[in-house]
């Protein structure tokens, strides 16, 4: 059986998958997304038995899915499992209807009705993409002018997909959030994400915050679990923030970063993927 590692560059997560796989004795090969070639009518022969999907952009993801499933490759991340974790808006219907808490959330499709929607969460309130990572574009708004100012420049924007405005309530988290590493049916680690000077409100690691170890309590993994429950069995980091009333899930990840997580949590996470992958690929 054919493994592969699909991905848009050797980012540090992406080698240090490659180097568990040859230490287990598994060569993945190697799908750059940016020069795949897919046989859409000549589609007869599978390539690959399973492939460890680490795209950074979310339509190549999904085209080179989408693709390799129709072949019968196990994808992990599955389509259906990228499909909704790419998108903020599925992400948070599908936790709600599974009752995990969750922030407060509106989706508008005009300026107007997202006013409405600003009236309902009241200020501030946090808007952001419905795709898109890294918290580009993630706006803590204070006020209606702060708002009216936000509607505007999203509105200029060439892409439709910046006039669906995602509203959601802000929660007063205590200057940190929450990552838990899920692979398949275990919560291997988990860290806090503190913001800095640097990256202001925002705690992404990749924005300037930094990371430290979260125990793993028995509370965070059934959160944490119940996150994914509405997803087919894979790899997922699950975003969580402390709130006045506990914890609540805000975001899945389907390709979710660990390079500033394996030291501090003093787990091998990359490896504990590639183990499961192999696991999976036999299965």
């Amino acid at each position: 059986m054919k493994l592969a590692l699909c991905y848009t560059i050797v980012s540090a997560e992406n080698k240090m998958l490659l180097d568990s796989a040859k230490k287990r004795g598994a060569e993945l090969e190697r799908i750059v997304d940016g020069e795949a070639l897919l046989a859409i009518t000549d589609n007869g022969k599978k390539e690959y038995g399973a492939i460890l999907q680490r795209s950074v952009s979310y339509s190549r993801s999904q085209a080179l899915t989408y693709y390799f499933e129709k072949q019968g490759a196990l994808m992990m991340n599955s389509y259906d499992a990228a499909r909704i974790c790419g998108d903020k808006m599925l992400t948070s219907l599908e936790l709600a209807k599974a009752g995990v808490p969750t922030p407060r959330t509106y989706v508008a499709l005009t300026p107007e009705t997202a006013r409405q929607a600003a009236e309902k969460l009241g200020f501030p309130l946090v808007m952001k993409p419905t795709t898109g990572s890294w918290a580009r574009m993630v706006h803590k708004i204070n006020d209606r002018d702060a708002l009216d100012a936000a509607l505007e420049s999203r509105e200029e924007m060439g892409s439709p997909s910046q006039k669906v405005y995602y509203l959601q309530e802000h929660v007063d988290k205590p200057g940190r959030d929450i990552r838990a590493f899920v692979v398949g049916n275990e919560v291997i680690a988990a860290i806090y994400r503190h913001s800095t000077e640097k990256s202001g409100w925002i705690t992404n690691t990749g924005r300037g915050g930094t990371a430290s170890k979260c125990e793993v309590t028995p509370e965070l993994r059934e959160l944490s679990l119940k996150a994914v429950s509405f997803l087919d069995e894979g790899i997922y980091g699950v975003d969580l923030m402390e709130s006045a009333n506990g914890m609540v899930v805000h975001e899945v990840n389907h390709t979710t970063e660990f390079r500033n997580s394996s030291p501090v949590t003093g787990v091998d996470i990359g490896d504990k993927m590639i183990e499961y992958f192999i696991s999976r690929a036999k299965r």
